[in-house]
């Protein structure tokens, strides 16, 4: 796993109440930019680090906290069993995800082949469409334009015979192109200048024109909803498929090691793993509860106050743990575990909704929301990107559909505009419907002198708390 910033840096970089402590930090005016930081140390070669670590995650429940995992990272050396273990475990999950990503590849190209069929039928079928028109013109111009394709694709296969060959390369018959494109029935061809010879000709290939007019416009349409149906079926196996390879593309992610070459705990040839885990755990600040208690004013439980309020506040608890440790294989079983010493911080902060979801985003765009982009755009970005023209077929309804949907109408929703409203709605676009960056915006005057004060105050004593809890519980030496 690549390096990140911590979380602590990522809240004090998104937050102007930490930036700003941060700065008097340096100037020499305070000395510590969270609202309070506690840590544990616990160090036993005997016993698990597992039940450290489930204390804490249930301590922090117990609390309300409703506590998340950040981050998740280990480092362990070559020589290790536990690093050739998990070496394994990778390589099989790769070698599965490799081929579904072939499924995928063999099944993307069959939606990409059927896509541009689809588009070839929709152009030929504009001009069956037209030949319905009532402009003259669309009608002739959409005639012609299937005499050329019949004269391209049905009469070109008989060869020397055939009307363009004919008229090529044959002495008597140059007109026969004109007149073919000039006639529209067996009757119109006796009123043009002709000779005998070529209306011989010409009669039964027009007869034979109109017959595939009306043929072709038949098994074009099935042939096109055929090709829709297929193509409904291709995109349903591509999501399967990529749901499918999701969790072994996951896993194999989750099995990298994080690479630390200047770690001095790390020698090669030792025995040794360095855990990194970080929870966060916040709990919502109640205005109108602490104003009833005396700790707001009382105003501030008042409804019209509770309804000019922004966004909240939250007493947050960001744990920090690192594990050194000894990983040993269990008797007759394949997993391993760990013993060694663990280093518990605990840090209270104040955070607001825009800085919770600003620090969303920034975990998002960090190193390991990469990895989970690639992860995303290996299975189905794929097909994100041809979403639109999908869809476009997909959703198109037939003519008989349409008129069955209109006969269906309630005329009286009618007469209030019911589909005309829906109909003019405009769906939103990819861009519409993606989240826009979060702005953290600084506090007023209440929130910075009478909200986050009094939020801060709860998280320094919650954060306490709970250091005090495990260190009387455990007995273990502390650092504050």
């Amino acid at each position: 796993m690549p390096e990140i910033k911590s979380i602590s840096q990522m809240i004090e970089e998104i937050s102007f109440h930490y930036q700003k402590r941060r700065k008097q930090k340096e100037a020499g005016k305070i000395s510590t930019v969270p609202e309070a930081s506690h840590t544990l140390v616990y160090d036993s070669s005997s016993e698990t680090l597992e039940p450290v670590y489930f204390f804490i995650l249930d301590l922090m429940n117990d609390f309300g906290l409703a506590p998340q995992k950040l981050i998740d990272n280990f480092s362990s050396t070559p020589g290790s069993g536990h690093f050739a273990e998990l070496g394994q475990r990778a390589t099989i999950m790769q070698q599965q995800a490799t081929k579904i990503l072939g499924d995928i590849n063999t099944v993307l190209r069959s939606v990409l082949n059927i896509i541009y069929d689809l588009k070839d039928f929709k152009m030929r079928l504009q001009h069956y469409d037209l030949l319905k028109s009532n402009k003259k013109e669309e009608q002739e111009a959409s005639v012609l334009a299937l005499k050329q394709i019949w004269m391209d694709k049905v009469d070109i296969a008989k060869g020397n015979s055939s009307i363009k060959a004919m008229a090529l390369g044959q002495a008597g018959y140059q007109t026969l192109i004109d007149a073919f494109l000039m006639a529209n029935n067996e009757k119109e061809v006796n009123k043009i200048d002709l000779n005998d010879r070529v209306k011989r000709i010409l009669k039964p290939r027009i007869q034979e024109f109109l017959i595939w007019l009306k043929e072709s416009e038949k098994e074009l349409r099935k042939r096109y909803e055929l090709e829709k149906n297929y193509l409904r079926s291709q995109v349903n196996s591509l999501k399967l498929y990529s749901h499918w390879v999701k969790p072994y593309l996951k896993a194999s992610q989750d099995l990298e090691a994080r690479e630390k070459e200047r770690e001095p705990a790390l020698v090669k040839t030792f025995n040794t793993i360095l855990l990194e885990l970080t929870l966060l755990g916040k709990n919502k600040l109640d205005i109108a509860d602490e104003a009833l208690k005396g700790n707001l004013p009382k105003e501030f439980s008042k409804p019209k106050f509770l309804n000019k309020v922004k966004r909240n506040y939250y007493s947050c608890i960001l744990v920090d743990f690192t594990f050194r440790g000894i990983p040993q294989r269990v008797s007759q079983q394949a997993h391993y575990v760990f013993g060694g010493r663990a280093e518990v911080t605990f840090k209270a902060y104040a955070l607001n909704d825009d800085e919770l979801n600003k620090l969303d985003e920034e975990l998002k765009k960090s190193e390991i929301g990469d990895v989970l982009n690639l992860i995303e755009g290996t299975s189905t970005e794929s097909l994100g990107q041809l979403e639109e023209e999908i869809n476009f077929f997909l959703e198109e309804k037939s003519e008989d559909e349409k008129k069955r949907i209109s006969d269906q109408s309630n005329p009286f929703l009618a007469l209030i505009g019911k589909y005309e409203s829906s109909n003019t709605k405009q769906p939103k676009s990819k861009k519409e419907m993606q989240t826009k960056e979060t702005i953290v915006k600084k506090d007023d005057w209440i929130e910075e002198n009478l909200v986050r004060p009094l939020t801060a105050e709860t998280a320094k004593g919650r954060v306490f708390d709970m250091f005090d809890v495990y260190k009387k519980a455990h007995n273990m030496v502390s650092y504050t």
